[in-house]
């Protein structure tokens, strides 16, 4: 199984949109934690919206679509 997430931060007032194999309350703990990336700027993200996918390669397919259309 597969989750697309979109988590929201209110400080940055920005959207992130991911995906993960593991729950997705467990990566938004990693994204808060010891995180290198771009969530780690601002530590009040919160879960905006979950998608459960039958694999974790449909997940990611479906985030690649939403980054890809967010930019049009």
């Amino acid at each position: 199984m597969g989750w697309l997430y979109i988590l929201y931060s209110k400080k940055a007032d920005r959207f992130y949109i991911g995906s993960t194999a593991y729950p997705v309350e467990q990566r938004l703990r990693k994204h808060l934690t010891n995180h290198r990336g771009y969530t780690s700027r601002f530590k009040d993200w919160v879960i905006a919206y979950k998608e459960l996918y039958g694999t974790y390669n449909e997940a990611r397919k479906r985030e690649m679509e939403l980054k890809r259309s967010k930019d049009r």
